[in-house]
């Protein structure tokens, strides 16, 4: 196929029947699909650079360069520190203008300086929270032979690190990039976690695929659920208008010490799952339950007969 010059204006290409004056013509007629760079948005390239750094400094030594003892450990932690900062604050700051540009609801402007003071404030927290995670991977999965296999192999933990630093510019009224950091750890690990999601720790994803916490989930201390569990919303309500309501409680509460195997699905904002129930493969489950309980559903009918 021939190329043409790109043509100046949509109305130059909007009787061609060249195929990229057409395409180039539909970039033009639909500003929903283009963005400005005088208008910038979080970088989706530098996210995924974050989330490598924040791996980093999860577990430093597991992930990326391999750290010496003393004041090489010093100085290595001080400077992926300061790249993590380097790479954080313009993302924030694209963020922000976002927030603002006027094509999506207002978000209020924080002082990036105030965000990132406060990022970094709670980083030895998220870290020893991580540290739990890992151990209740160990403690939960048979199949693990040490604290270190888990920490490298595990795709709950995987994503887990990505959540907890996430939920921490999530809190801090970050728009989009927290959600951008959950979809990188969503694709590479196929758990969806949404930042807003609130996870006590302690938390173990066994295996984890086809997992899926909604934003306004709640999930107590030491619990533990398997691979395509949905904590999801039962019902999206709507305002007069008919857009969607946001910003209520729509997903379930799980407290402390809550299993749920396979394949459960917890739906319902008013949903909340007592204190070390357990919740069996294949569930279908709107209501509440008292704690110490044990939900399952239909027992399988199997029938067998010589062939």
């Amino acid at each position: 196929m021939e190329m043409t010059d790109t043509p100046d204006s949509p109305s130059s290409a909007s009787s061609s029947t060249n195929p990229i004056d057409r395409i180039v013509t539909s970039v033009f007629d639909d500003v929903r699909t283009h963005w400005s760079a005088t208008n910038p948005l979080p970088d989706a390239a530098m996210a995924e650079v974050l989330v490598d750094r924040l791996r980093w400094l999860a577990f430093p030594g597991f992930f990326g360069p391999k750290l010496g003892l003393g004041p090489q450990l010093d100085s290595g932690l001080r400077s992926l520190v300061g790249e993590i900062v380097h790479l954080l604050g313009p993302q924030l700051e694209r963020a922000f203008a976002h927030g603002s540009s006027g094509r999506v609801e207002p978000t209020e402007r924080i002082p990036v300086e105030d965000v990132m003071h406060g990022f970094l404030v709670a980083v030895p927290a998220v870290r020893r929270v991580l540290a739990l995670d890992a151990e209740a991977g160990y403690a939960g999965d048979p199949a693990v032979r040490s604290l270190d296999e888990a920490i490298l192999s595990h795709p709950g933990l995987q994503a887990m690190i990505v959540h907890r630093f996430a939920h921490e510019l999530h809190r801090a009224g970050v728009p989009m990039l927290p959600r951008m950091l959950s979809e990188i750890a969503h694709a590479r690990t196929g758990i969806d976690i949404h930042p807003g999601a609130r996870i006590g720790h302690g938390f173990f994803v066994d295996h984890g695929t086809g997992v899926v916490i909604g934003e306004t989930t709640e999930i107590g201390d030491r619990c533990q659920i398997y691979q395509g569990v949905t904590l999801g919303a039962r019902r999206f309500e709507r305002l007069e208008d008919g857009a969607l309501r946001r910003d209520y409680k729509r997903h379930p509460t799980l407290g402390d010490d809550v299993t749920v195997y396979a394949g459960a699905t917890i739906l319902g904002g008013d949903t909340v799952i007592g204190d070390g129930s357990v919740v069996s493969g294949g569930v279908f489950l709107t209501e509440s339950v008292p704690a110490g309980s044990l939900v399952s559903g239909p027992s399988l009918d199997i029938r067998m007969r010589p062939r």
